[in-house]
């Protein structure tokens, strides 16, 4: 008598494809290790921290953003799934006071190396009104980050930590020491691979040093100081190349400014001689077109770079950088 006959066909069918099932789960996560199982689990919260992880961690890491393309991160909800990814990687960069869902779900994941991007170099209190450094500033108040001279706000204070702003990334002086600090946190993490994390945090270094030259020279003479945005994300980038940013709603990119604050910027743009509303790529640009036909300005955009998607105006950081570097020569009347 054969026995195989006895064994149930659908119980060997269920056997197969339990098997497949089993070989797919391993091969997916084979090919998330390039198939090696030796890259860093790294988990980044949102695109700027990704970026660093990518370029500095280069094909020694495989990379994980909590924040898909298109998400506004400010409005992030973490999925169970999501959380149990975080406890389960070897690396976790952030940038605390950004999004509470990530930071709460990062205090509880117990991973060792876990960097906070906003302690690698040092944050300031901006309000929707941020008045830059003169130019006659020497380049080495620019190199020593002390920075002593808080820009006075008016309150609308962005982010937690007594009103601290998040927004380091959009100076690309900021965010090199970002890029210094977690090169060398990568290279503690796993120090196998420390001689190419260095070489690639020096590269990064390299270009973003680049980037700054290109925006101090190319806002060095312009007809106006002063750029009107939706949403206050450029208040380091304000103050690093001595222009004034005028937040319309302060923190929140979606908010509608109060009719007060309209009349406010329509008298500021007439005593400054600004020319645009900026919004932003991820929110809507609502609040902007009704300002502009309010007060007779243009709008353009300038990307606070919180994720990358088509709309983006380039395909990295450096890139959209590049072109909000243009729309705000445009905007200003670079010389």
């Amino acid at each position: 008598m054969n026995v195989r006959r006895l064994i149930p066909t659908t119980a060997v069918a269920g056997a197969v494809v339990l098997g497949l099932t089993a070989l797919s789960a391993c091969s997916t996560s084979d090919a998330a290790d390039g198939g090696n199982g030796d890259k860093l689990k790294v988990t980044a919260s949102f695109y700027p921290m990704q970026f660093l992880a990518e370029r500095i961690g280069g094909e020694h890491v495989a990379v994980t953003s909590l924040t898909k393309p298109g998400v506004e991160p400010h409005d992030l909800e973490l999925t169970p799934r999501q959380i149990g990814s975080i406890s389960e990687s070897d690396y976790v960069l952030y940038l605390k006071g950004i999004q509470p869902a990530v930071d709460d779900a990062i205090k509880q994941s117990g991973v060792k190396n876990t960097v906070d991007a906003a302690t690698l170099t040092t944050l300031e209190n901006h309000g929707s009104e941020v008045s830059g450094h003169d130019h006659g500033h020497e380049e080495e108040a620019h190199e020593d980050e002390a920075h002593e001279e808080h820009a006075e706000g008016d309150g609308h204070n962005h982010g937690e930590e007594g009103g601290a702003d998040p927004h380091i990334w959009l100076d690309p002086v900021k965010y090199a020491e970002v890029a210094k600090g977690v090169g060398k946190s990568l290279e503690k993490a796993d120090p196998d691979h420390a001689a190419a994390y260095k070489k690639n945090t020096e590269a990064l270094v390299g270009e973003l040093d680049k980037l700054n030259t290109a925006y101090e020279t190319g806002l060095k003479n312009t007809a106006t100081k002063t750029f009107i945005t939706t949403h206050s994300a450029f208040g380091y980038l304000a103050e690093r190349y001595g222009l004034t940013q005028q937040g319309i709603a302060g923190i929140d990119p979606e908010a509608e400014p109060s009719p007060a604050r309209i009349q406010e910027i329509h008298t500021i743009a007439e005593k400054e001689k600004a020319t645009t509303v900026f919004f932003e790529t991820l929110a809507s640009d609502r609040t902007a077109k009704t300002l502009a036909k309010d007060t007779g300005l243009k709008t353009g955009v300038l990307d606070p770079l919180e994720g990358i998607t088509k709309k983006s105006q380039g395909a990295d950081y450096i890139e959209v950088m590049e072109s909000n570097l243009t729309a705000l020569q445009k905007a200003l009347g670079a010389k």
